[in-house]
């Protein structure tokens, strides 16, 4: 379900920290799960181009509940929100993606949280996941617009360091495009 080749064309984008930060600022700060975040860029989207990003998350504790003792919808829903925009983000400041190329950071700003919607939300739980420490990997593998609307097809996957799993697919839609 996730690619995961390696290609002469692929580009790999560091952690940017000053980025996250600013990424995360909507954010409660008992809602700051995501840490540290990297982006992987490949190819020309037309042609197959595959952006790519992977973060590391923690919840302490949980924003909106007493422990459940495992991660859950809610959570998986905010820590895609939050690896997504900074997907999104780094793209844009990076020039990565052919998909962004008509926007730049303060468009970016601008939009993060009117215009970018989830369309569609499917979450399927294999494993529990250890919400102290887990990893993401979110990509962005096809996309097409209709008029104003442009829709992004995601797919999700969370994992720790033992057997958690979770994954998912997620459609955006981007208004005002």
């Amino acid at each position: 379900m996730f690619v995961t080749n390696e290609s002469p064309s692929s580009i790999k984008f560091a952690d940017d920290p000053v980025l996250l930060e600013r990424v995360m600022s909507p954010y409660k700060d008992h809602c700051k799960y995501m840490k540290a975040a990297t982006l992987k860029a490949e190819g020309n989207f037309a042609e197959g181009e595959y952006l790519t990003g992977n973060a590391n998350f923690q919840i302490p504790e949980s924003c909106y509940i007493d422990d459940t003792g495992h991660f859950n919808a809610v959570e998986f829903n905010l820590c895609y929100n939050q690896l997504m925009y900074y997907t999104i983000a780094k793209a844009v400041k990076e020039q990565a993606a052919e998909m962004f190329s008509h926007w730049d950071m303060g468009m970016y700003w601008k939009r993060q949280l009117p215009d970018i919607l989830i369309a569609d939300f499917n979450s399927s739980f294999r494993r529990p996941l250890d919400s102290e420490n887990f990893y993401g990997e979110i990509e962005f593998v096809a996309s097409r617009s209709i008029r104003t609307l442009q829709y992004i097809n995601t797919l999700i996957r969370f994992t720790d360091d033992g057997t958690g799993h979770c994954e998912g697919a997620v459609k955006l839609a981007i208004i005002n495009s």
